[in-house]
């Protein structure tokens, strides 16, 4: 029976992170991973604040090496009304730039370089029965051959992403307060962009607000490109190899042709009602962290960067308790994470309602209303001396009235 100090359970962005900042602090980690790398995920537009986590567990380096694809802002389209952010001019202290990346290729670098420094990566394992206790925690998995191992820990944090093997096997999952969305997807050729479509991400809406698209350009000259809609929709333009989804993105008016010839580089792939919740974040020897906790929606990219920031925060707090200090995981884990998903909550809830889009399509945005919205878009969401932080239940949809009111009264 092998024994470690801490098991990880999942080898994506949240899972590194956890690891490498454990093994830094001098622990024996292992990684339980489901699946073979490299292995395709979506989330390929990262947040400047994740670059914070990266470089923090020490896998930032690694990461440079690769030339992803460079990423500066933000632009949202609708029709004829375009607002872009850039993250040079956010209102909170940070990264002002972070990268566009094919998770792929991301992944594999983050496993690569935690492996690098000692962690023990076990792939093709899945996790089929966890024990927990005050002192010592149990898993059972199987590898690739069908064999039965067990492994002994103090800890466990799962970062085991959409499997969410804990929330699973203990019945945590709850369900989301969002309707049922979906997303197809494909990566196209798109070498023709300009340098300044290289650098953004691109989010046109339509649809009254109910669907949009995203363009997210890579460094080697392709863009993935997904529509995200009602389940009804998304499954309607997926069937026949997604015939419905290439005639869309190739005649959307917004955007001016730019894939009409493009090839594929895949055929198109959906998923669909992707939001989920969680009764809780933390039990008796182990924690949850990235998609294991909750996964609201695509729309403003925070998924990789929910994921570093927990994996970072847990490993913090597993350290903590490992040294035999006390640990409120309710305060100091929970509520942390908790405050973050509430804040971008609020943002998904103000870009399907309507309130974010009349707040950023308006005639006229004041330069630090702009700047600190551009700061949450950055990922910077426990900056609480920030406005659109602080009071993120209630601004939106208050500036938002405001807005419709005055240009009401100028038509």
């Amino acid at each position: 029976m092998q024994m470690v100090d801490v098991v990880v359970i999942g080898a994506g962005p949240a899972g590194t992170v956890a690891a490498s900042y454990l093994k830094k602090q001098g622990y024996n980690v292992t990684i339980l991973e489901k699946e073979t790398f490299p292995r395709f995920q979506i989330g390929e537009s990262l947040l400047p604040n994740c670059m914070t986590h990266l470089e923090e567990s020490g896998l930032l380096d690694a990461v440079a090496t690769r030339n992803f694809q460079k990423k500066t802002g933000a632009a949202f389209i609708k029709g004829e009304k375009r607002c872009e952010f850039f993250f040079s001019e956010q209102y909170t202290k940070g990264w002002t730039w972070t990268w566009q990346v094919k998770r792929a290729d991301f992944d594999q670098t983050l496993a690569e370089a935690t492996q690098a420094k000692g962690v023990d990566i076990n792939f093709e394992c899945e996790v089929t029965r966890v024990t927990c206790g005050p002192e010592q925690q149990e898993l059972e998995y199987k590898d690739k051959e069908g064999n039965e191992h067990v492994i002994t820990c103090k800890f466990i944090i799962d970062s085991s992403g959409y499997g969410r093997v804990l929330p699973r096997l203990f019945d945590l999952s709850k369900p989301s307060a969002f309707s049922p969305r979906g997303a197809i997807f494909s990566h196209l050729e798109d070498k023709d962009r300009s340098e300044k479509a290289s650098n953004n991400i691109f989010v046109h809406s339509f649809d009254d607000n109910k669907s949009w698209i995203w363009a997210i350009p890579f460094s080697d000259g392709s863009t993935s490109v997904g529509i995200v809609g009602d389940k009804e929709k998304i499954m309607d333009m997926a069937e026949n190899g997604g015939e419905k989804y290439k005639e869309f993105i190739r005649k959307f008016d917004d955007l001016n042709g730019r894939f009409e010839n493009s090839e594929l580089k895949f055929e198109p792939r959906h998923i669909l009602g992707y939001s989920i919740g969680v009764k809780k974040m933390y039990g008796e020897g182990f924690v949850l962290s990235g998609n294991s906790t909750e996964f609201l929606d695509p729309i403003f990219s925070s998924g990789v960067t929910f994921a570093t920031a927990s994996g970072l925060l847990s490993a913090k707090m597993v350290d903590k308790h490992l040294k035999g200090e006390a640990v409120d995981w309710k305060t100091e884990y929970e509520d942390v994470i908790q405050k973050g998903i509430d804040v971008f909550r609020s943002y998904v809830s103000g870009w399907y309602n309507g309130d974010f889009q009349t707040i950023v399509f308006a005639r006229d945005i004041h330069e630090d209303i702009k700047n600190q919205i551009c700061s949450v878009l950055a990922g910077y969401v426990w900056d609480h001396s920030n406005p659109f932080v602080r009071k993120h239940d209630t601004i939106l949809s208050t500036l938002a009235k405001v807005i419709r009111m005055k240009e009401q009264a100028t038509l």
